[in-house]
Order: C-alpha cells, then structure tokens, then sequence
C-alpha cells in the first residue's frame, strides 16, 4: 500500500487525546519552520494530494480546519490526488451503501429546524439556498429562475420528477403542449399521446406571504418527493412531472425577517410589518391574472399558459374557516356555467380523493362547499383563470401559524354533515400539524393524477376540442349567412337592405383581417 505524504513524519492521530505539551510541540515546530524559511529563502512545497480518502471525507475535513487561520497550510486545501480525480466522491463503496442512495440534506440539517417547528420560519433567501442543495444532491429535481420579482429576486420553479423522464422532458412538454391547445388532432391521437404523456402538476405556495404556510409546505413537500423512496412515491414520480414554484419571493423575505428578527417567541407578530407584501399590489397580487401587471404573475402565466400547460393548478392559501383546519375542495353551487362541464367534475373528483385521504390517514376538520364562501366565479386569481383554460384549479385554505394558535368552538362544525364528513375538537393547534395537512392534500392531488393520467390528459384535449368548436359557432348574431338555419324566426325580419348587406360584408373582411393578426376591434359580426 502507497504510503500518504503526511505520514512520513509524526503527527497527531484522531486517536491521540490532545494535550497541552502536544499543542506546545505543534506551535513550536511552525515557528522553527517559518524561521527557516525566513533565513534559508526556502521556497515551500505544500502536500496536498491525498491518496486514500474519499473527496466527501477530504472536504469535510477541510471544513472542520478551515477556521485555523494560523495553520500552515491555510490556503491550501487538500483534494484528492490527480488519478482519483474522476472517482466517485463518496468511493467505489457509495454505490454498495443503500442508505446513502438518494440521501439528500433534511430541512432540520439545513434550517437548524423542522419545517412548522413553533416560532420558527425561513427566509427566501435561505429557501433558495436549500432548494439549490437538494437540486445538486437529489437526481429527481431540477430548480429553474422562471424570472425577477418586482425587487428583482430570482423567483424559482422546481421540476419535480423520475430521474427517466427527465430524459425525455421535452418530448413530455411538447405532448402537455399538444393536448391543451387541441388544435390539429384526431381523438385517436390525442389518446395515444395522452397515453404516452405524463401528468404535469403544478402546485405553489407563498403568494400571501403573510399566509406562511404556503411557502414551508413548498419546503416540505419537494424535499420528501426528493427523499422518500416509498413505493406511491415512486409511481407519482414516474407517471407525473411535477411543477412546485414559490409565488411570492419579496413577500416571503420580508414576512419571514420581520417574524424572526424578534428575540421573544411570545412577542412575534405580523401585524406589525410596515409595508406591503408584494412592491405594488400586496395582497391584490391574486387579483392580477387577468391583467398580468406584475412581474411574478407574468412569470407564474408564461409557464402555465405558454410553456407546460399543466392539468392540475394546485393553489395554496390560508386560512381556514373557524372551527375547522381546512377548506377543500369542491366549491359552493353555483358553478361557472361558462366553463366546460369538466371542469367542475374534475374538480369534484379531485377534492374527493383529498377528503378520502385526509379521512384515511386520521385527520379530521377538512370542510367543503357550504362550508366556506370559495366558488368558481372569481375570474382575477391564479386558480381561477386556469379554468379558461381547461385546466382543474384547486385552492385550500388551511389555518395554521409558527405562533401556537386555538381551534375554537363552533357548535355546528361538532356533527358530521356532507360537506364537513369528519369534524375535529376544540384543541391547541401547532404549525407543524398544518404543514402535514398540506403535505396529505399535495399527495392525494399526486395519487390521483398519477393513477388517472391518461383521462387527465386526454380531458384537456376533449375541453379545448370543446372550446374550439363552440367559438367556431356564432350563437349570439343572426345573420343572412345564417339565415337557412333559422327557419321560421327569419319570417319576422325584413328583408336586409343593400347598404345592410355592404355593412356586414365590410365587418366580414374586418374580422377576418383582424383574426389575422391586423390591429383593430371585432365588429357586430362574427362568421360561422
């Protein structure tokens, strides 16, 4: 065996117990070593290959002699020695280990904390750093810049998936492309593709800031899909692609600084931050999906309405109505009957297997319907404007706070009803319990998309198929183009004068040139 360079002389060994006179050798040995530098001009030549441990041991150990400051090799780390500088850097026996498999740093490692540990919140500036590690630690997560906040934060966006489909994202996000805008396929092809395809979820947190579950169930939820090796971990992985994106970067920097910068835990508020949450808009940041003037829901619209067109658009929010943990899904009656009949009875089927589970795994006090105010007709949020575009919008909001916080008594939320299955008892309720309830609900919208992937995707398809059809049809105008299809109701017209027809064949050429892509406004005529 190749002796190491450091060892041809006596040196402390990790078994050694330290010592007063074993300190007083190694500072008097650098003192005569200096000085014969000094005397002799000596040129120094530092050893700092090593031969035998692994480049995860060598750079821990850097890290732990890195404050030595006084040290004679400060400045020169050590590293591998040049022919195992290809190696694998945990050896060639990290592949034999199963536990090291997939290890990716916890939230408790990085943080200090668990994530929905009491008083305890992260900044953005930390989530981006922690989301960068288990990027480079973890072959199931990717972490991509979808654009600037309004102060010019990176606003981040986390695929989320087999380390297989990765392979082969960009044929997954052309098939997502394909299906959603319906254009130029047979039901047999869309069915072949939605077979091939995998489901593309998308789910977010942080838009309130002041609402910071949203943000730390993001923390959470990327890091078990990264980290648990279960077998319906597996399978979502494998059938869906997974979009988790931080909606609020500036709002989550402040809220979290304002909270923590408070040494006593029972004097952390945020009722007292100074300034909006969001540069311009604060908590109207969910009002500008339709209009699209702030950085961040440009950002959040490119992906879901230009880039990956996802099925599922899971929204998370707080709080929940008293007396209860959770709104979920399905919304009050009456529906937006604007929108293609799926829509609401993909949303009924998603929030039934979020109640299932939430009544599978032993968590009471999830309401639905009646049991809140939320409906489909708010046109502004981010939930909401994916309806227009076929996609199934979920919203849940969850009580819950770093601060510890009360259930309190609600008499009508004690008896079990249809839309309040399983009620939960007056209690203390802590932040952590709201973060596994978040957890549950991202996983049942997971099961449930990876188990039904092929209708999810062919559903979008049979909606814009829907839509397309339904905009080719003038169903508002009559007109003369029109008027063999009308029968009687023609009778009760006069006859259109010449100047009439000239008008509306005019309005005809008009729309047809702006449909075009001319500038200009639609006239009172729309062609069949």
């Amino acid at each position: 065996m190749r002796r190491l360079p450091w060892r041809h002389s006596r040196h402390l060994d990790s078994d050694d117990a330290p010592s007063a006179q074993c300190l007083a050798n190694v500072a008097g040995g650098r003192s005569f070593i200096r000085r014969f530098e000094a005397d002799y001009a000596a040129k120094p030549v530092w050893l700092t290959e090593n031969y035998r441990s692994t480049a995860h041991i060598i750079t821990a150990a850097n890290a732990v002699i890195a404050p030595a400051a006084q040290r004679m090799k400060a400045g020169y780390d050590i590293s591998v020695n040049r022919a195992r500088t290809k190696a694998a850097p945990g050896g060639d026996w990290a592949a034999l280990d199963p536990v090291a498999q997939g290890r990716v740093t916890s939230p408790k490692e990085f943080f200090g904390f668990n994530i929905g540990d009491d008083y305890k919140l992260a900044t953005y500036t930390q989530f981006i750093d922690y989301w960068k590690k288990i990027d480079a630690e973890s072959d199931r997560m990717v972490v991509q810049e979808i654009g600037k906040s309004a102060e010019g934060r990176p606003q981040l966006m986390a695929i989320i998936t087999s380390p297989e489909n990765f392979k082969l994202l960009d044929r997954y996000k052309e098939i997502a492309r394909k299906l959603a805008m319906a254009e130029g396929l047979t039901d047999a092809e869309a069915r072949a593709l939605a077979k091939e395809g995998k489901a593309v979820v998308w789910f977010d947190g942080g838009l309130h800031a002041t609402e910071v579950l949203g943000a730390h169930q993001l923390i959470e939820t990327s890091y078990q899909l990264v980290s648990r090796n279960d077998e319906e971990t597996q399978r979502i992985l494998r059938d869906c692609i997974i979009l988790a994106v931080h909606a609020n970067p500036d709002g989550m920097e402040l809220v979290s600084s304002w909270y923590m910068q408070e040494p006593d835990d029972k004097k952390k508020t945020f009722g007292t931050i100074p300034r909006l949450y969001q540069k311009y808009v604060g908590h109207d940041n969910n009002r500008d999906f339709f209009i699209l003037n702030q950085n961040e829901s440009i950002n959040i619209a490119r992906i879901q309405y230009s880039e990956w067109f996802p099925q599922i658009v899971y929204n998370h929010h707080q709080t929940g109505p008293a007396g209860t943990v959770m709104f979920a899904p399905p919304f009050r009656d009456p529906f937006n009957y604007n929108f293609d009949p799926l829509i609401p009875l993909g949303i009924d089927m998603v929030g039934s297997a979020m109640h299932t589970r939430f009544a599978v795994e032993g968590k009471p006090g999830v309401t639905m319907r009646s049991g809140s105010s939320y409906s489909t007709w708010w046109n502004g949020g981010l939930r909401t404007l994916a309806y227009f575009h076929n996609m199934i919008g979920l919203l849940t909001e969850t009580i819950g706070s770093p601060t510890p916080m009360e259930i309190p008594l609600v008499v009508n939320n004690q008896l079990p009803r249809a839309d309040l299955p399983y009620p939960i008892a007056p209690q203390e309720w802590h932040f952590r319990q709201s973060i596994d309830y978040s957890v549950t609900a991202n996983y049942a919208v997971f099961d449930l998309a990876s188990k039904r992937k092929e209708d999810f995707l062919f559903n979008i398809y049979r909606m814009g198929k829907n839509m397309i059809d339904r905009g080719n049809r003038d169903s508002w105008t009559v007109t003369p183009t029109e008027r063999h299809k009308c029968g009687r109701c023609w009778r009760h017209l006069p006859e259109v004068e010449p100047a009439s027809k000239a008008t509306l064949r005019a309005n005809i050429a008009n729309n047809k040139a702006v449909a075009a892509g001319a500038p200009g406004l639609l006239l009172g005529y729309t062609p069949s």
